[in-house]
C-alpha cells in the first residue's frame, strides 16, 4: 500500500529557504508521477510542482511559484521541493501526491489525477 510521508516544513522568516521531502514507504514497482500541492486557509488547493520517476521533465505552477520552487527526484520512491525566497503568501500546508502514471500522460495539477496523498507538512513564513 502507498504510504506518503512529508517532512521539512517549519517556520521561517521571509527570504528564507526550506527543502521539503516526500517518501513513499509503500512503493511496490513501476513508474509514477509525484507532485506537490499546497493549501492555505481560505484558499483552494493548488498545484506547486510535479515530476515523473524516470524523466527530466518538471512541471510548475503559476508565476508566483516558478523560479523560486525546484522539484527533484532521486528515486522512484521520493520527491523533493526546494523553496527559496519564501514569502508570507507561501504559508500553507504542503501535500505530496502520487499516481502510477507518468506526469506527461495526466494533467499534473489536477488533484483528481492522483490516487494517494500524504498528510501534509506545514510551512509558515513570517514578515
Amino acid at each position: 500500500q502507498v504510504r506518503l510521508v512529508e517532512s521539512g516544513g517549519g517556520s521561517v522568516q521571509a527570504g528564507g529557504s526550506l527543502r521539503l521531502s516526500c517518501v513513499n514507504s509503500g512503493y511496490t514497482d513501476g513508474r509514477n508521477c509525484m507532485a506537490w500541492f499546497r493549501q492555505a486557509p481560505g484558499k483552494k488547493r493548488e498545484g506547486v510542482a510535479a515530476m515523473s520517476s524516470t524523466s527530466t521533465w518538471t512541471y510548475y505552477g503559476d508565476s508566483s511559484i516558478k523560479g523560486r520552487f525546484r522539484v527533484s527526484r532521486d528515486s522512484a520512491t521520493s520527491v523533493y521541493l526546494q523553496i527559496s525566497s519564501l514569502q508570507p503568501e507561501d504559508t500553507a500546508m504542503y501535500y505530496c501526491a502520487t499516481v502510477d502514471k507518468l506526469c506527461a500522460t495526466i494533467s499534473p495539477f489536477d488533484a483528481n489525477a492522483y490516487s494517494s496523498w500524504g498528510q501534509g507538512t506545514q510551512v509558515t513564513v513570517s514578515s
